[in-house]
């Protein structure tokens, strides 16, 4: 069973930045895709960045042009740079492959002055 573990959270200044990353236990080449996801207190999970097999990327339009997903193959590690970022995009973020497992404890993000 791959094992997915979030790590790279923390609390931010608003226009900070931070790099969230996604380890797997197995490769990430043999997912069909790879996406980091975020909830917010009170508010649905949403899908926040994807990246596929081919290295397609999708964004939100909440953090286009703000946060940017990739990969490293060797390492089987996925990551969010996130930047300018706002209170808004205080959540617990996660990640998960397509298709999904089991949601893990993901990585809290906090911006705030």
């Amino acid at each position: 069973q791959v094992q997915l573990v979030e790590s790279g959270g923390g609390l931010v200044q608003p226009g900070g930045s931070l790099r969230l990353s996604c380890a797997a236990s197995g490769s990430i080449l043999s997912f069909n895709a790879m996406g980091w996801y975020r909830q917010a207190p009170g508010k649905e999970r949403e899908l926040v960045a994807r990246i596929d097999m081919f290295g397609n990327t999708y964004y939100a339009d909440s953090v286009k042009g703000r946060f940017t997903i990739s990969r490293d193959s060797a390492k089987n590690t996925v990551y969010l740079q996130m930047n300018s970022l706002k209170p808004e995009d205080t959540a617990v973020y996660h990640c998960n492959k397509e298709p999904p497992m089991p949601w893990g404890k993901g990585t809290l993000v906090t911006v705030s002055s």
